[in-house]
């Protein structure tokens, strides 16, 4: 496994990069089933409180998170394409957003039998939006939240866990 690559790209686009010691399928599972996504959404001492997800083209999804001293995040958004298991497309919106407009997410899956790149293009409305996004510890939580995604990915792979 190898840690989270960020890049920025244009004035409105970052896009992240990190692979995972697990088949596709098993991944692509993990961004989309409410069972998988609560063992690992979120950084270090945030937890899913509630996990819905329509996996389908115009279907909805909503995540609520709580923190380590209670506090409660809020996010949501609509499925744009959705093409098990290679790309995922969806709009997100924070219920106390900081920043102007819905940011369009695309995960692409790549790799082998036992190796995934997940790529993730997080396209903003604004350059004003990307830039308030940068100076939060987005970084540091997605690296945490990947770390538990490969964690958990491991202990599915390793245990004979089928998803």
């Amino acid at each position: 496994m190898t840690g989270l690559t960020v890049t920025l790209h244009g004035d409105r686009e970052i896009r992240l990069s990190r692979d995972f010691a697990a088949p596709r399928r098993l991944v692509f599972a993990a961004f989309t089933r409410p069972e998988l996504l609560v063992r690992w959404w979120g950084a270090r001492g945030w937890h899913l409180v509630e996990c819905e997800v329509d996996l389908r083209v115009g279907g909805h999804w909503r995540f609520v998170s709580r923190g380590p001293d209670g506090d409660l995040m809020a996010q949501g958004g609509t499925y744009r394409e959705v093409d098990p298991p290679a790309r995922l497309v969806c709009t997100e919106l924070f219920d106390d957003q900081s920043y102007p407009g819905e940011t369009l997410v695309r995960h692409d899956f790549t790799g082998s039998a036992d190796r995934t790149t997940v790529v993730t293009h997080l396209r903003y409305a604004t350059a004003q939006g990307r830039d308030t996004v940068l100076r939060y510890p987005m970084t540091r939580g997605l690296n945490e939240a990947f770390d538990r995604l490969a964690a958990a990915l491991h202990t599915d792979s390793t245990t004979g866990a089928t998803t």
